[in-house]
């Protein structure tokens, strides 16, 4: 890939605010690679050699439970950063991390992050900050997985999705890649065949509409009311 230019980053939540030089400095000291969809950027205990911009597609967050069981934590979209092991005071990566499509990077070796945070204080306050907006989404995930029925945490799952990644339509919002009910399952802490279940539910009241590892969102409002509803 040919080196970027600068003016590609702007834009991009990690690097606002960051002058024109500080950019350059940034790209000049990064490696740009490519994963094809389903490879592993890098995997839950591994040594944390190298911290990612993700430039292009999206990236599965997994951990792995005790009992082997696969749980997606989250899903992570182009202009977000990844394997910031550092940043946690972490020398290994804490989950793993697999091309959901085909993906586009940058990469920094680990080796650099005092040195880049040294130079570049408002990368690291921008890396901070969603480092602690992360965890936030943990801890209402915890809360989620305590409180709510399987009905709600499948269509706050689904709306997630498409605040995240979705791309208007005729038809609807759709998720912008191959997303499939196991995976909604993995996300939910539910079974495939509770998902498959509500998912049909709603593609036969015409509030989304499925296919093969797509999910369109016809009508968000009615997933809304789902997640938001009490006992």
């Amino acid at each position: 890939m040919n080196r970027l230019d600068a003016s590609l980053l702007v834009d991009l939540p990690p690097f606002a605010g960051m002058s024109r030089d500080a950019l350059e400095d940034m790209i000049a000291r990064a490696a740009s690679l490519r994963h094809a969809k389903d490879g592993y950027i890098f995997r839950e205990g591994g040594e944390a050699h190298a911290f990612f911009l993700l430039l292009d597609g999206y990236v599965r967050v997994v951990k792995i439970t005790p009992d082997g069981e696969q749980v997606i934590v989250r899903y992570i979209a182009a202009g977000e950063l990844l394997g910031i092991a550092k940043a946690i005071g972490r020398d290994t990566y804490p989950a793993n991390a697999v091309a959901a499509t085909d993906c586009v990077l940058l990469s920094w070796p680990s080796s650099s992050w005092e040195a880049i945070v040294a130079a570049h204080p408002g990368f690291a306050t921008n890396t901070y900050a969603t480092v602690g907006n992360r965890l936030i989404g943990t801890q209402e995930r915890v809360v989620e997985l305590a409180t709510e029925r399987v009905e709600q945490r499948v269509a706050n799952a689904v709306l997630n999705l498409a605040r995240q990644t979705g791309r208007k339509t005729d038809e609807g919002i759709v998720i912008d890649f191959a997303i499939s009910r196991q995976d909604i399952s993995e996300m939910t802490g539910t079974t495939l065949h509770t998902v498959s279940r509500l998912l049909s539910g709603w593609d036969s009241k015409g509030w989304i509409k499925g296919g093969r590892q797509k999910i369109t969102l016809v009508e968000g409002h009615k997933l809304m009311t789902v997640a938001s509803a009490r006992d």
